[in-house]
């Protein structure tokens, strides 16, 4: 489901007390805005674009690399689009607003980097014939099938550039790309490209960095996607050594009761099967201190259908993004009945 994406700026321009419900406010009821149907089907390369009747959406792609020396990255990016009314208008009557968001992430070091762009202007936008996803001079380019992409970012102290190419085809999440995500009935539309192979150059304070590695785009929108009792949100989509992939997510109730779970499998010969609210269970094991904030970095995750029992550990537990909402988000190795490497990203912690 990945999210940051549902971590938009819409407080800058929009009343504080419209965020009271839900994290950042993405509980709040979506008056005059589209809302997710069960029976929509998807439609592709349409749906690669923008939603403008939609209040929040998410362009999110992560990568699992190594060096030539055999050290471990993590990198993001994320465009978001929300809303402040449904649909588009051009130049400064426009109701949309673009962010981005960037992080690069090593066992011992973690950067962070954020874009706010205003719509209608072409300071940023997504485009069709073809692909292109932009805020000032970063980047994802491809084909309209995204089955190529080029993918650039950067910030005071990193960058990055990587080509990826895809190496199965889109996973729709949730029934045919609806999820849902409470016990209410909160959903969004969600799909994700999880096959990528990645290879490209990480900037560092110590130069560049040759790479090459396994890349998850998730595409998502909504309206309405939390309900007002949510706090927050694990999100993990894990590659296992097999083939096998899992995409997984604990959406928090407030005072710690009441977590809605759900996600995917993904066999190794491309099977999708949507995992059954609950199947999926994450319990932290270990914590440690963020700043002022107490993070888990280490997670036990199961899943006994799959006979998934796994150790979800991050390889830098100070990957925190430093944000206008700040989170988690970084890589992670996989270790017990099942080895590989994967992303985690964890909202709402205060």
């Amino acid at each position: 489901m990945n999210v940051s994406r549902f971590l938009f700026c819409l407080c800058l321009l929009t009343p504080t007390p419209g965020f009271a419900q839900g994290f950042a406010g993405l509980g709040t009821e979506a008056e005059g805005f589209a809302i997710p149907s069960p029976s929509h089907r998807l439609q592709f390369p349409r749906d690669h674009g923008a939603h403008p009747d939609f209040r929040i959406e998410w362009w999110y792609l992560t990568a699992n690399l190594e060096g030539e020396n055999g050290e471990e990255y993590g990198i993001q990016w994320t465009l978001f689009r929300s809303a402040l009314a449904p649909g588009e208008a051009k130049g400064w009557q426009s109701p949309q607003i673009w962010m981005g968001h960037a992080g690069l992430t090593s066992a011992t070091e973690h950067f962070s980097a954020e874009r706010l762009a205003r719509g209608g202007i072409g300071q940023a936008g997504v485009s069709l014939a073809p692909f292109e996803a932009w805020i000032d001079d970063w980047q994802m380019t491809g084909t309209d099938d995204l089955s190529q992409l080029d993918l650039t970012a950067n910030g005071g102290s990193f960058s990055y550039a990587l080509k990826a190419e895809a190496e199965g085809p889109l996973v729709l999440q949730g029934a045919q790309g609806y999820s849902v995500k409470s016990p209410e009935g909160q959903a969004s539309y969600y799909y994700s490209q999880p096959e990528y192979r990645m290879e490209g150059v990480l900037t560092l304070p110590s130069g560049p960095v040759a790479v090459r590695g396994d890349g998850w785009l998730d595409r998502e929108w909504s309206s309405q996607p939390l309900s007002e009792n949510q706090s927050g949100w694990d999100w993990f989509s894990l590659r296992f050594d097999s083939g096998d992939k899992l995409m997984g997510f604990v959406l928090r109730g407030a005072n710690g009761a009441n977590d809605f779970r759900s996600g995917t499998w993904i066999s190794a010969d491309g099977e999708v099967t949507p995992l059954q609210p609950g199947a999926f269970q994450a319990v932290p094991l270990a914590q440690v201190m963020v700043g002022d904030k107490t993070i888990p970095v280490r997670w036990e995750v199961h899943l006994p259908d799959r006979e998934v029992f796994v150790t979800v550990e991050a390889l830098n537990p100070q990957s925190w993004m430093d944000v206008s909402f700040a989170y988690w988000e970084g890589p992670v190795t996989i270790s017990g009945s099942h080895s590989g490497k994967g992303y985690l990203e964890m909202t709402g912690y205060e």
